[in-house]
């Protein structure tokens, strides 16, 4: 019985959905490796996103409250979209770690850019080494949640046979015993 027809429509779908799971796991990790880091080093939460959505649209958060809310908000847009850029990554064909290391400087090397760009932190090489450092680390553990999610959740299309065997085997099984 075929339970499933591919069709290039369908396949972008499944390939978006995979990429938003990628790009949620991801964001939570860097989330918690921003909140260790931060209790660490004592620094403040970043107004980055507040600061390149201020530069792009003009709009300000009301309070203090609406600002932390509308930052967090922010970031886990952002994260979650470039959850979509590791499947469009994975549809070239490119998997495991050569994928997570494109993804990696896609994501960190835009960051740099972008940043600067929109008066939201200091151009790199006007940055402490240290800073660089945990910027770096931080958007690797984004790139590496990412890729091992986004693999974990792909790898069902590429054992479909081995799982279908194992359900057959499971069903002999079951009315064998039944």
């Amino acid at each position: 019985m075929k339970i499933h027809q591919n069709n290039a429509l369908g396949e972008l779908g499944g390939a978006i959905g995979k990429g938003i799971l990628a790009g949620l796991a991801a964001t939570a990790a860097i989330t918690l490796s921003q909140m260790i880091e931060m209790k660490i080093t004592k620094r403040e939460a970043s107004d980055a996103p507040l600061k390149v959505a201020e530069e792009t649209t003009g709009a300000k958060p009301a309070s203090e409250y609406d600002e932390d809310k509308l930052a967090q908000e922010l970031h886990w847009a952002y994260g979650t979209t470039w959850g979509i850029a590791r499947e469009l990554i994975g549809l070239t064909g490119l998997k495991g770690l050569p994928a997570t290391l494109v993804h990696f400087g896609a994501i960190w090397g835009t960051s740099m850019i972008l940043l600067p760009a929109y008066n939201a932190s200091e151009p790199v090489t006007k940055q402490k080494p240290q800073a660089i450092a945990i910027d770096g680390l931080h958007h690797a553990v984004y790139a590496i949640t990412a890729g091992l999610v986004y693999d974990a959740v792909d790898a069902g299309s590429k054992n479909e046979k081995k799982l279908t065997k194992i359900a057959r085997q499971l069903k002999t099984l079951i009315k064998k015993y039944k």
